[in-house]
Order: structure tokens, then sequence, then C-alpha cells
């Protein structure tokens, strides 16, 4: 009987110490569970306010450490209240600049305009061109074009022409005016017909013909 009752206790107390281990070993993971979640949460969520500061790319500076929080930006001091940065005052840009870069603090000049722009061509510095026949210009270093357009003169003749090439009119027969409707040479007299004879005024082409009747040499009227 006394065996029976001892064998009893042992099977009771075997039960009891698994069933122990058991709730240690549950408490023990929910435990360790909660530890690495609380782990994972400071990787995930660190918070470096009044201990450092980060930069972009992630990187950690230590109080009164002096870094670029990126390529483009200005040095910064990190503080406990986070980083401090200098705002420099920056080189004005050339106003001619055609390319700029800002890979740092202040934007920088990498290539200035040297050449002059006119009617859709581009001419360098100090070269001197004509856009047409009464035209001379010159790129001026300002990057301006300036022109002067040639002044004709007044042509001599009624009927002057403009040869390619040439900016003013030329008369290429000369001098003259007109005598009613005829074009005559200045200079000479000239019988327009059989009673008149006309001569360009002296100078003013403009004018018509001065003109005087003499004897008519036509056959005599009937």
């Amino acid at each position: 009987m006394a065996l029976h009752i001892s064998a009893a206790s042992m099977i009771l107390l075997a039960i009891t110490a698994s069933a122990s281990s058991a709730a240690i070993t549950q408490e023990d993971y929910a435990a360790d569970e909660g530890d690495q979640t609380s782990s994972n949460d400071n990787l995930i969520f660190d918070d470096y306010r009044g201990k450092g500061c980060v930069d972009d790319s992630g990187f950690v500076y230590k109080l009164r450490e002096r870094f670029f929080p990126g390529h483009s930006n200005c040095p910064c001091v990190c503080t406990e209240d986070g980083p401090v940065c200098d705002q420099p005052e920056c080189p004005k840009i050339h106003p001619k600049c055609t390319k700029v870069e800002h890979n740092g603090c202040c934007p920088e000049c990498k290539e200035v305009k040297n050449f002059c722009e006119y009617h859709g061509k581009s001419y360098k510095i100090l070269e001197e061109f004509k856009p047409s026949p009464c035209e001379w210009c010159r790129c001026e270093p300002s990057n301006e074009v300036h022109c002067v357009v040639a002044d004709c003169a007044v042509p001599e003749c009624v009927n002057p022409v403009y040869e390619p090439e040439q900016c003013c009119p030329v008369c290429k027969n000369g001098p003259n005016c007109f005598a009613g409707t005829i074009i005559i040479p200045a200079g000479v007299e000239v019988k327009v017909d059989d009673c008149n004879i006309c001569h360009c005024h002296n100078g003013d082409w403009w004018k018509p013909a001065q003109c005087s009747k003499r004897e008519c040499q036509g056959k005599p009227t009937l």
C-alpha cells in the first residue's frame, strides 16, 4: 500500500513539474519576443535629438561636429537643437552665364557667353559682318550687336537701278530728267520734237526739263 501511494505521488509531482516548466517557458518566450520587438523599434526609430545629427545618407555626427547635410548644401554644425547651417553671401552669377552648377554651397558659373546672336546666327566677339548690303554690324564685348545703316545719297536720275550686293541705287546712264514722258540726259539740250528743245535743271533732276520752242522744222500745214 505504501509503495502504491509513493508511485502515485511521484506521478502527480511529475505532472506538476511539467506544467510549471511549460508556464515558465511560455512566459520567458513572451518576454524574449517583447525584448526583440523593442530592440527592432529602437533600430528603426532612432532618435538622435540632443545626441547628434544625421545627414542625407544616414551618417550620424556628434555634437559640435561640422558636416555637410547633402552634396549641394552649405556646411552645418551639429547642436543639441539640430544642425545649424551657414548662410554665406554667395557671389552673384554673371548675367552672361550660360551654364550654372549647383554642386556646392553656392551656385557656380561654369560657362560665360562669349558670342553674339543676330537673326538666328552666332558671331564672335569683335567680329564684323553685313546682314544686308546696307547694314554694317559688329559683335561687341557686351554680347550686343551694334549696326550702322548706310545713308544713301539721292540719285541724280529718274531711273536708278539696284545692283546685286550693292546698298544704294546707281544711275547706270548718268544724270537725267523727264521732258514730258521722255527721259533726257542732263547737261545737254535735247530736241524732243520738231518744235521743242529741252534741257535738265542743274542739280534738280526731279524737276521737269526746261523747254523752249524753236522754229518748227516739220512739214508746213496745208
